[in-house]
Parts: C-alpha cells; structure tokens; sequence
C-alpha cells in the first residue's frame, strides 16, 4: 500500500458494522483507529456516576459545567490488540457497552457544548492524517474534508441479531426486543437531532452489509482507499 495517509470517515447506524470495519481497515492500513461513539459513552458513564441523570432524564444543567474534569483517552489491550477507552485514567471500555448506556447515550450526544467538547478533541486526534474514525457526524463535521467518507447500513433485523449477540458474548443480560427497540429509538434520536444529526453525505460510498461478509467489507473498503492513494 502507498505510504500516503488519507483521513478516513465511516458513519453509519447503531450496530451497522462500522467500528468493525474501521478497526480492520485500520489495521490493514497500519492507521490509527478512533471510536468516537466509545467518547460519547465515556461521558453519558460520567454523567450516570456524577448524578446528572436521574430516571433515565439528563439534567444538562449540571453536566455542562462538569465537562473540563473529563479527560478520555484510547489505550491499546496488548492481548486483544484492540483501543480501549479510559475515562479519567479508568479503563471504562467494559461499563460503556452496557444496555444501560446503549439507552441514554444518544441523550447525552444532543448536548450541544458535549459535541463542541469531542469534535474539538477529534479533530486534535486527527491532525496529521492516517486515521480511521467511526460515529454519526465524521464525515459530515468532525472530517467533512476527509478524502474517503463512508456511509455503512443494514437491515434493523440484522443490526439488531448482530447487537443481541455481541451483549450475549459479553455476559450482558438482555432480550432481542430490548435490543431491536433501543436502536429504532438510537436511529430516530440520531437522525432528528438539532445538531450534527446523523447523515449520508453527498460524496458518501455507502456499503450495505446486511449479506456482505465482514471479509467482503473490508475487501470493497481497502478498493476503496487505493482508487484514492493511486489518483494522488
């Protein structure tokens, strides 16, 4: 592969495959990789742990104002080679995968000054090109110059099997119904938005992978990147 380093932005709905193929590609690519939803989790955790949401309501009043004493940063796990994301010097990559913050995160993410505060640090992480970034608004805000923008979907019934037994496999306790309601909720929530709503771009590739095997993704993916490294 070129030596040249692109920005790349995949977005796309909850549990679509995109932190998956971002990893990969990242890995092929020998990029940074950068999970962006993992940072709004990072901060709807804190929230939970400073009583800034009570009965499933965030109290914006109080986070706001809490939001310079968050630091999150991403740290590789030696044994499954994959970034994990630490709040306030905490490894909390178990705690924000739970159905519980699966719940409220896209609460959290309308938070207009919660927005400023992480697009602001991604942009920092992304400075210098050679990285992978998933969420809902790469390619749209935090990279809209990115030279390859990726827009990821699948069918509801596939996201949501796929969601249920990733929790499953995690030792999380929940129901397929749980699952499949909690992203019709995450895909209304993120796509009404008043700020930075999720979006397809104009200049988006989309990939559906509803019957697209991760290898095959990642094949059209790696296409992707060298019809832009071999038009440089």
């Amino acid at each position: 592969m070129d030596m040249k380093k692109i920005t790349i932005a995949i977005d796309g709905y909850s549990s679509c495959g995109k932190s998956t193929l971002a990893k990969q590609l990242a890995k092929e690519l020998h990029y940074i990789f950068i999970d962006s939803g993992a940072m709004y989790r990072g901060i709807t955790l804190f929230a939970m742990q400073n009583k800034c949401i009570i009965d499933k309501e965030v109290n914006s009043k109080e986070l706001i104002p809490l939001l310079d004493d968050i630091e999150l940063h991403f740290e590789l796990n030696p044994e499954t080679n994959s970034p994990e994301l630490h709040l306030n010097e905490i490894n909390v990559e178990r705690e924000i995968r739970t159905p519980q913050i699966s719940a409220l995160v896209s609460k959290i993410s309308v938070i207009r000054e919660v927005r400023e505060k992480l697009v602001k640090e991604q942009r920092k992480m992304g400075q210098a090109g050679g990285i992978v970034m998933d969420g809902r608004d790469i390619g749209s805000v935090v990279f809209p110059k990115a030279e390859l923008k990726i827009f990821v979907t699948a069918e509801i019934e596939t996201r949501t099997e796929r969601r249920f037994s990733e929790l499953l496999e995690k030792g999380i306790s929940t129901t397929r119904e749980e699952v499949r309601k909690n992203l019709i909720e995450r895909d209304h929530l993120d796509s009404t938005r008043e700020m930075s709503p999720l979006k397809q771009t104009e200049d988006a590739i989309v990939i559906d992978n509803t019957h697209v095997s991760r290898e095959e993704q990642l094949h059209i993916a790696i296409g992707l990147v060298e019809d832009i490294l071999l038009a440089k």
